[in-house]
């Protein structure tokens, strides 16, 4: 047997104040949208914006159900959204922020395991990565520079071949 060993490495900010200006207008996009989720259930509100390469910003948040499956989280709502209003246009960066209505979190908070998938999905089919800045309500802000480094096994179309 043999043992490896996978490392991730993200930036860490101390606070939004720190973040490249256009990153900055990006979370607070991010921020305000979230503002907007729908969440009566878990009451944890998520926004998502993406950044593209053409310099358009698309949005989301969760939209919560009372049939929990059917619900969706902010990153795949903004994602899904920019791949079908602009499917041949790349994402840059994504800026994520993400709090409970009962506590405000300043802990960074990371996509689940579904939204690395499909951020997984979307990094290889425009063959470059996407930066994702994730932060709680407040506080210190993570980079990745790319999904990989969330999700460093990643499950591509490479496979089903």
């Amino acid at each position: 047997m043999k043992k490896v060993k996978i490392e991730t490495n993200l930036d860490v900010f101390e606070s939004v104040s720190e973040l490249p200006k256009s990153i900055q207008e990006l979370m607070d996009k991010a921020h305000k949208v979230g503002e907007l989720a729908y969440a009566p259930y878990s009451h944890f509100k998520v926004g998502a914006a993406l950044l593209l390469e053409s310099g358009e910003v698309v949005t989301g948040n969760n939209q919560e159900n009372a049939a929990y499956p059917s619900g969706m989280c902010a990153e795949r709502v903004a994602i899904y959204h920019a791949g079908a209003q602009f499917p041949e246009t790349p994402i840059v960066a994504m800026a994520l922020t993400a709090r409970s209505i009962k506590q405000k979190s300043t802990t960074p908070v990371p996509p689940c395991g579904a939204c690395r998938q499909a951020i997984a999905e979307y990094e290889v089919k425009q063959k470059s990565p996407i930066a994702i800045y994730f932060m709680g309500h407040t506080g210190s802000v993570f980079k990745s520079n790319s999904v990989k480094e969330l999700l460093p096994l990643i499950f591509d179309n490479s496979y089903l071949q």
